[in-house]
């Protein structure tokens, strides 16, 4: 996490600390603090400021705009998740199976590509579509996905719309508007910030939907969909995230130094992912999934060695300094459908901060490690 950003909180916690919309000085700061966070995330997702919510994590406010729409929904409505996604944008809608009787249909994923079967998506829209939940990009295999393609189906059959952007956010910058979706969802850890969760709706529809919420809370967008005290040290965190990441570049406005940072970004990430891919493609042994480097995709890269298991691969890296992921990283059915579910997935990704000494240092770790597992499991 970038200096400024823990500056921020702590500042904040220090200097500020206070509940908001009281008369007394430290509480008008906050007010302002939270203003000036909510714009910066805002032009983040180059949404307005009425349309952007903070939560304790996308998990939470998904489920919280879950409960909120499924009030207006009824037996045999159905709701279109996929396979592709992590399981904070399927058991957050499949919820309403067993509360609201909503039926739940999905998107099948192809397991030698790793990518959506899209047509699948156009044959199950019908009268009945209330909402389609799509993930921007696969955490588990770096698929991006045609959420705008996907969004406008949506509003043509006149159904909502619900991107989940965790794993996309940290590699392309969102566009709200591009998409064309009604509701978004991201997390600021996953671009340099503290964690804590945001929510783009559009304005319209953050004022009309029935959130569960206290009598005197504010009934207003977009606090009507935040839910008691938020961590306020957090949303400080999140617009200082987002102005770090903007200080990494030129231009007239933040949108835009913010677009010339992440095309900045992305190229020297996906030459240092092909560089990855390759090493570790080299290696007999070592089986990748998803899309190569040419395709359109995030750089974060998935790998089994061998059957050993992802855990044991992973505490097998970290004995000499390289931390892996391991597992299913809650996008458990691509993991399934992979036939992976006991062994699990290694995973990898390269950020702002990477270093080519770095990717070797991971490339040569699998080889060695390797070499120990030929002894210990006699491979």
């Amino acid at each position: 996490m970038p200096r400024s950003v823990v500056h921020a909180m702590t500042d904040y916690l220090f200097n500020h600390n206070a509940n908001t919309h009281w008369a007394y000085p430290t509480s008008r700061e906050t007010d302002a603090i939270l203003a000036d966070s909510r714009t910066a995330l805002a032009d983040f997702l180059n949404a307005s400021e009425e349309e952007t919510a903070f939560g304790q994590n996308m998990s939470s406010l998904t489920f919280h705009l879950t409960r909120a729409l499924g009030r207006n929904f009824s037996a045999g409505d159905e709701i279109i998740v996929t396979e592709l996604d992590h399981h904070a944008n399927v058991d957050t809608w499949r919820s309403l199976e067993k509360e609201r009787g909503i039926k739940i249909r999905v998107v099948p994923m192809d397991i030698e590509s790793g990518t959506l079967e899209f047509a699948e998506l156009e044959n199950f829209l019908n009268a009945k579509t209330r909402l389609v939940a799509i993930g921007a990009a696969s955490n588990a295999l770096g698929t991006i996905s045609d959420v705008t393609g996907a969004c406008r189906l949506a509003k043509e059959n006149g159904s909502f719309s619900f991107v989940d952007a965790v794993h996309y956010a940290a590699h392309e910058l969102i566009d709200v508007q591009a998409i064309g979706c009604d509701f978004l969802a991201c997390s600021a850890y996953k671009f340099y910030g503290p964690h804590i969760g945001v929510l783009y709706g559009r304005k319209e529809l953050l004022e009309q939907i029935d959130f569960p919420k206290l009598k005197p809370a504010p009934d207003y967008a977009p606090e009507r969909a935040e839910t008691g005290t938020q961590s306020h040290e957090s949303i400080a965190g999140a617009g200082a995230a987002v102005d770090f990441i903007a200080s990494l570049s030129n231009g007239e406005t933040r949108r835009e130094k913010l677009q010339n940072t992440f095309t900045a970004i992305h190229s020297r990430k996906m030459e240092l992912f092909k560089s990855l891919w390759e090493g570790l493609a080299a290696i007999e042994g070592v089986r990748l999934y998803g899309q190569n480097p040419d395709a359109n995709r995030t750089p974060t890269i998935a790998f089994t060695v061998k059957d050993i298991a992802s855990q044991t691969v992973s505490e097998k890296l970290a004995e000499r300094g390289v931390f892996t992921s391991h597992g299913d990283f809650y996008a458990m059915t691509v993991v399934e459908k992979l036939g992976l579910a006991e062994q699990g997935l290694v995973r990898a990704g390269c950020a702002c901060y990477t270093t080519a000494e770095e990717v070797e240092r991971l490339v040569e770790s699998v080889q060695i490690s390797l070499a120990v597992f030929k002894i210990i499991f006699y491979l």
